[in-house]
């Protein structure tokens, strides 16, 4: 019995990719670094050129791995035990990237409720103030330099509060296609994907727009602390929903190709946790850098 019970767990020959994964994220960092310090400084570079090297990179990367999996999930390679495995290390990413954006916010909560107040003179810190910005208002969101250049704050009606409603809209899309899926209704799983993956094009479309408009306005990655919280918050939500707008895109072709049953779908429900929990972030980013 003990023997019948037994499945053998499958494990993936030797890949390339995580060491190719790892280059390409170094390129990345490298190249957005320097981007940012040439354009800053009206300076020519590499940095743009290495950037869209590791892009290009994470890329090759990103389509060469996921189709080995698809093609181990579809020849029959992957057992209960190896799905356990895999709902486990989903979990724990998707732990990874709150702790990510925890990081993030944590800096955002330290210069708004620590390191302001501290300038402004807060918790005996009078010497401070005067010494180091004698001139300062202890306010957020902070719009002026050290050197007097002002900026503007991004307000939360408009722009922000449209990509927020297309993403809570987008849950709800995906949701649906979910539970469409386990009534093995394809074709309302195509629609309701196909919408999700529509509003997050959208989405990005419009931070895009709103970015060109923080621009307009005099916000840019110069103004100071509040400028740079919110670039930093903003840029790296918007690259995980491109990320996460290509995994739906890559699910979308599979439901097409005829992939997944309403038993085994994990892939397509690791996408859809992926998708809420950076809808979830927004709604948190939303709330703390634009509203309060």
């Amino acid at each position: 019995m003990a023997e019948e019970e037994y499945q053998k767990y499958y494990v993936p020959a030797q890949s390339v990719w995580p060491i190719v994964g790892a280059v390409a994220l170094f390129l990345i960092a490298v190249g957005a670094g320097n981007f940012i310090i040439e354009s800053t400084r009206d300076k020519d570079g590499y940095g743009a050129y290495t950037l869209i090297a590791g892009l290009g990179l994470l890329l090759v990367m990103i389509v060469g791995w996921f189709k080995n999996q698809i093609d181990e999930s579809m020849s029959g390679l992957y057992s209960a035990q190896l799905g356990r495995s895999y709902r486990q290390g989903m979990a724990w990413f998707i732990f990874s990237e709150v702790m990510f954006f925890a990081a993030f916010f944590g800096a955002l909560f330290y210069a708004r409720t620590i390191s302001v107040p501290w300038l402004g003179g807060a918790s005996n810190n009078a010497m401070t103030n005067e010494v180091l910005w004698p001139t300062f208002e202890a306010v957020w969101p902070l719009l002026t330099t050290p050197g007097g250049d002002t900026s503007t704050q991004m307000g939360w009606f408009g722009l922000p509060l449209a990509n927020t409603i297309i993403l809570l809209i987008s849950s709800v899309t995906l949701h649906y296609a979910h539970t469409s899926l386990e009534t093995d209704k394809r074709n309302s799983v195509k629609i309701c994907l196909g919408l999700t993956i529509l509003l997050g094009v959208i989405f990005l479309g419009l931070q895009g727009y709103e970015y060109i408009h923080a621009y307009d306005i005099g916000l840019t990655l110069d103004s100071g602390v509040y400028g740079n919280t919110f670039f930093l918050l903003t840029g790296f939500h918007g690259l995980h929903v491109t990320l996460g707008t290509v995994i739906l895109m890559v699910l979308f072709f599979r439901v097409v190709w005829g992939h997944f049953t309403p038993k085994e779908h994990f892939a397509f429900q690791a996408g859809a946790w992926y998708w809420h929990f950076v809808d979830v972030v927004w709604v948190m980013l939303f709330f703390f850098v634009y509203i309060l």
